[in-house]
């Protein structure tokens, strides 16, 4: 088996069943939320979590959207696993954020939670916190969405094309999905450092 080949003609198939309906969706909600002022808070775990850090960038910087990424802040996340569990670390997170009705949870997660075989608990729980506080919440998963994707108002589900690639799919077209949402003319606040040189124009500050 040639696996590169395999791997990318997995990615294609993924490309052409993507639900677009669900990325207009979450753009009005981002939309929404920059305009309302709101806050966007990007959760996930272990690879997920990495990919938190690089959208919190993105939609700041390009987007001028308040963002934050609660992995970001490695004390308070290990304080809060040792000294009150694993699942208390973005729920209490958030309740000293006050979270509100004016912002958003963006999920990134393979298999969206799912509090009853206490996968990704952590992740329930912000949501369950976002739902009593009318909260929006998107997603993008890979697998079934799992918990996210039963209460999201917006989710994009990566399509499972091979057992063997879910994770590796799920968490690559991450970044596929906040690419496509943070470059789209409705949302992009300020050009990127390499489109603007090429285009011989001077970098703009973001407009918000």
């Amino acid at each position: 088996m040639n696996y590169p080949k395999v791997y990318l003609e997995n990615v294609c198939k993924i490309a052409n069943t993507v639900n677009l309906d669900q990325v207009e969706k979450m753009m009005s909600v981002l939309i929404q939320t920059r305009e309302k002022g709101g806050r966007l808070f990007i959760l996930g775990v272990g690879g997920s979590a990495a990919n938190c850090t690089h959208a919190v960038n993105d939609f700041r910087k390009i987007c001028g959207i308040e963002a934050y990424a609660p992995v970001d802040n490695v004390a308070e996340l290990t304080a809060r696993t040792n000294d009150e569990g694993w699942h208390t670390v973005f729920s209490e997170w958030l309740r000293v954020s006050r979270l509100n009705s004016n912002d958003t949870l963006m999920i990134f997660s393979v298999g969206g939670g799912n509090k009853e075989k206490n996968v990704s608990a952590n992740l329930v729980h912000a949501m369950e916190l976002a739902k009593e506080r009318d909260a929006k919440i998107l997603g993008i998963v890979g697998r079934d969405g799992g918990f996210t994707a039963k209460v999201a108002d917006a989710c994009v589900i990566i399509p499972t094309i091979s057992q063997d690639q879910i994770t590796p799919q799920a968490e690559a077209w991450q970044g596929v999905i906040w690419h496509m949402l943070v470059s789209d003319p409705r949302l992009m606040a300020m050009s990127n450092k390499w489109e603007s040189i090429d285009k011989g124009a001077v970098q703009p500050q973001a407009r918000v």
